[in-house]
């Protein structure tokens, strides 16, 4: 079988593509045939920086995936052949809080990714894909949709009438956007590309702030809420706009912490006085997808797609991750 391969830390560029046995399920295990890939900017951080990360050579990278089931192990009871499927990106974590141990084995970090025409997974550590979707579509799931889920809906308690901040037009805040639309809650969404804004309005955006032309959004954002600010923000870009992500969110609001995206420094003063709830949100549980599918699956939400490109291709689409010009996911078929 045909995968791609980090073997060091020499970027993008420097991903092999190898041709490798292909695996047999064993007990409890599940052969699947990947059929799409998508990918997140946590992805490409790990291939140009793998290192720090404590990522082995060689370790085939991605954590989103979907395909179907062509062989089962032995005891495997929760699915057989042909049955549709997406990979889940933490393995082992089912239910419950996260813990230490449920990191050990992260799709494309800790564990081999799903870059690869075939992959072996456990029983556990797999959902089934909603009928209506297409696998490209299915691949976008495991990992932006599903920590736009809990960031909003398992941690930050949104609902119908809420009012949501969301930050930029990637992969995380165009399915936040979809799925706010879901729950009836309203959107405050930023950028510095008013043709990406105006998309994004397209898609059901309440109001939108160019943050270039705007650079006091926050207060733009209490203005538009009339003094209050928002229930709920899914804070994607890290330090550089913590601040005033919660300068724009109301007194005992929360906030889903989830990118790393720019540099700064926040002070907490803001936290204390507002009585904010900030949670780091990790992607999500199985039991989190299962929910989210069940979601999906009644109000048939597509996900946004931007780009596909061929297995061969697949350097040019972190490329193209890089040069952020992209609305919604890249995804990579196989």
């Amino acid at each position: 079988m045909k995968a791609y391969q980090i073997v060091s830390d020499g970027g993008v560029d420097a991903l092999s593509l190898t041709e490798l046995d292909a695996p047999k399920p064993g007990p409890r295990e599940v052969l699947v045939r990947v059929r799409a890939s998508s990918i997140n900017y946590r992805d490409l951080s790990t291939i140009e920086n793998p290192v720090p990360r404590g990522v082995p050579f060689p370790r085939i990278p991605n954590s989103d995936g979907a395909g179907e089931v062509v062989e089962v192990g032995s005891e495997v009871t929760r699915f057989k052949s042909g049955e549709r499927v997406c990979g889940s990106f933490f393995q082992d974590w089912i239910d419950g809080e996260l813990t230490e141990l449920d990191t050990q084995k992260m799709l494309g970090g800790t564990a081999e990714g799903m870059l690869a025409e075939y992959r072996v997974l456990p029983e556990h550590g797999l959902v089934r894909t909603p009928t209506y979707l297409s696998d490209i579509e299915a691949a976008t799931l495991p990992c932006a949709a599903l920590t736009a889920w809990n960031s909003m809906v398992e941690s930050g308690g949104v609902t119908a009438g809420s009012t949501v901040l969301l930050l930029g037009t990637g992969g995380v805040s165009v399915i936040a956007q979809q799925l706010c639309n879901l729950l009836g809650a309203r959107t405050v969404v930023t950028s510095s590309s008013d043709e990406k804004l105006a998309r994004i309005r397209k898609l059901g955006a309440w109001e939108t702030i160019n943050y270039r032309t705007t650079p006091d959004w926050d207060r733009m954002v209490i203005d538009i809420t009339e003094g209050r600010g928002v229930d709920h923000t899914v804070e994607v870009g890290g330090a550089g706009t913590l601040q005033k992500s919660m300068n724009a969110t109301r007194f005992s609001g929360s906030l889903g912490i989830i990118g790393i995206l720019t540099g700064g420094q926040v002070d907490p003063i803001a936290i204390l006085r507002r009585s904010l709830k900030l949670r780091g949100i990790y992607v999500g549980s199985r039991r989190m997808f299962e929910n989210m599918n069940a979601a999906l699956e009644v109000h048939q939400l597509r996900p946004v797609v931007d780009g596909t490109y061929a297995f061969e291709d697949a350097r040019q689409a972190y490329h193209d991750m890089r040069a952020a010009n992209h609305f919604g996911k890249l995804v990579i078929t196989v």
